[in-house]
C-alpha cells in the first residue's frame, strides 16, 4: 500500500544516523532519508489488501518487514526477528534492492503487516511520535503492569520524558518526575506529575 506522508516526527536516532555516530553497528549508507515516525493517508492499495481503504491515515513506525516465519514473528514480536527484520530507513531492502527510505519524504509503500491504523478524532500530527516515543515508554509500562498504587519515576522531561509522564499518570500511578531544570515544573505539573523533584548533575570523581 502507498501511503501519502503527512507528518513525521524527529528522533535522536535519526541524528545519530545522519551523522554516521553508529557506524560501528549500523553504518550510515549515504544519501539516507530518515524519519520513522510517520503518519499519512492511504493513496493506493494492492490486491492482497484487506485492512486498509484508500483514504484512510495510517502510520508506519521503525519496522517496515521482517522474516515472518520465525518463532518471534510469528508470536508478534518482529523486533526479534531471527533472521534480520528491515528498519523503515537505512536498511537493506530485500525486496527492491538497494537501502530503505524514511518518512522525511513526500510518500512510502508498506506492506500493511507493519502499518497501523490511526482512530478518528486523534490529531494526526500529535500521533505520530507514538510510533517509537510512545512506544518506546508504553511498552515497559505495561509490561510492569503500572497502575494505581504505584510510584514511577520518570527521569528528565523532554521527548521520552513527555511521553512516560503521560502514560504512567493515564495508568494512574503516582508519578515522580526528575530534572535538572527548574523551569520545567509548571509543564511537568500541566502533564500529569504529581512530584518534582530537581536534582543537579555531578562530574564524576576519578
Amino acid at each position: 500500500m502507498q501511503i501519502e506522508i503527512l507528518y513525521c516526527g524527529v528522533c535522536h536516532s535519526d541524528l545519530h544516523q545522519v551523522r554516521n555516530e553508529w557506524k560501528d553497528v549500523m553504518p550510515t549508507v549515504y544519501p539516507v532519508v530518515p524519519g520513522h515516525e510517520i503518519v499519512g493517508r492511504v493513496v493506493k492499495v494492492g490486491s492482497a489488501v484487506k485492512k486498509f481503504k484508500e483514504g484512510d491515515i495510517a502510520a508506519v513506525g521503525c519496522l517496515v518487514d521482517s522474516c515472518r516465519t520465525c518463532a518471534s514473528c510469528r508470536a508478534g514480536q518482529e523486533q526479534y526477528c531471527e533472521t534480520g527484520f528491515t528498519l523503515t530507513y537505512n536498511a537493506e531492502d530485500k525486496i527492491l534492492g538497494g537501502v530503505t527510505y524514511g518518512g522525511y519524504s513526500q510518500s512510502i509503500v508498506v506492506d500493511e503487516a507493519f502499518v497501523l491504523r490511526v482512530p478518528k478524532g486523534l490529531d494526526p500530527a500529535g500521533a505520530a511520535p507514538l510510533l517509537c516515543a510512545g512506544i518506546t515508554t508504553y511498552s515497559p509500562l505495561r509490561h510492569w503492569k503500572v497502575g494505581k498504587g504505584q510510584k514511577v519515576g520518570i527521569v528528565g522531561l523532554g521527548g521520552l520524558g513527555h511521553m512516560g509522564l503521560k502514560f504512567a499518570h493515564a495508568f494512574g500511578a503516582h508519578v515522580v518526575l526528575f530534572t535538572t531544570s527548574p523551569n520545567k515544573t509548571a509543564d511537568a505539573k500541566r502533564l500529569g506529575a504529581d512530584e518534582v523533584v530537581i536534582y543537579q548533575k555531578t562530574k564524576p570523581r576519578c
